[in-house]
């Protein structure tokens, strides 16, 4: 993308979470339905948040790629860049009325992740990141904590759908004798997040999906973040698990999480 384009992404981005903001703060209205189980949900919301995303950005960008979270996969041209949308990330949440989900949106060219954004519509706050320059909350830049210990620190992290993943067990125990409090949230997006914003030591998700990981780790990575997956240090696309870090507990904190996910094979 060249540059006036990717400026008009950014602005594209901006309006929409601006609208899918004023939809998930409406009253809902509308069954709650299952998809694969009983934890595995869809509203009205999600569906009405990923309708209207597809729509504009196949206007704006007709060319483009576009993933989503209820409607799949629409391909665009070759080597297009690609966009990914979770409309309402912690539909469980929304659902039953608790105030911690989020709009995630991002875009990838074929050098990896180009832009990210995460709104929360709870609290009011947006979180950004264009590659190469840096993360934003609410358009002032965010930093990674400078911690250099997870004692007395916040990890963050989410349930492989409704069960722990593998090496979960393991991890909590480890932190807990650290003197580490970790918090289970209940959107991936919004949860990794608070890393960037320096409010929380880590995050850890035991599977990476770029439907509402990617924009997440991007804002981690540009706010000075770092990101490890079940192979080790990563700056590409995670395989299987995925944590993000502050610098300065990054080695303590991939320890624990390469002892507990060892054998495993990731999930």
């Amino acid at each position: 993308m060249d540059e006036a384009e990717l400026r008009r992404a950014v602005a594209v981005a901006g309006e929409l979470a601006r609208w899918a903001v004023e939809a998930m703060r409406r009253p809902r209205t509308g069954d709650v339905r299952y998809k694969a189980n009983a934890a595995d949900m869809v509203t009205d919301t999600d569906e009405l948040i990923e309708r209207q995303v597809r729509s504009v950005l196949l206007r704006a960008f007709p060319g483009h790629r576009v993933e989503g979270e209820e409607y799949g996969v629409r391909e665009g041209a070759a080597g297009a860049p690609s966009w990914v949308v979770d409309p309402v990330d912690g539909t469980t949440n929304y659902a039953h009325g608790v105030g911690w989900s989020s709009f995630s949106l991002g875009l990838s060219d074929a050098s990896g992740p180009l832009l990210g954004l995460v709104a929360d519509p709870w609290r009011g706050e947006v979180f950004t990141a264009v590659r190469g320059e840096g993360a934003r909350l609410d358009g002032e830049p965010i930093r990674a904590t400078d911690a250099t210990e997870v004692r007395g620190q916040v990890v963050m992290t989410e349930w492989a759908a409704h069960a722990p993943w593998h090496g979960m067990d393991r991890v909590l125990a480890e932190l807990s004798a650290r003197l580490c409090t970790v918090r289970i949230m209940g959107s991936t997006a919004l949860s990794l997040a608070q890393v960037a914003a320096g409010r929380a030591v880590a995050g850890a998700i035991g599977r990476f999906q770029a439907v509402d990981g990617l924009p997440a780790l991007l804002i981690c990575r540009e706010a000075g973040a770092l990101a490890y997956d079940d192979a080790g240090p990563t700056t590409g696309t995670p395989s299987g698990g995925l944590l993000v870090a502050a610098p300065g507990a990054a080695e303590e904190t991939y320890g624990i999480w390469r002892a507990a996910r060892a054998g495993h094979g990731g999930g």
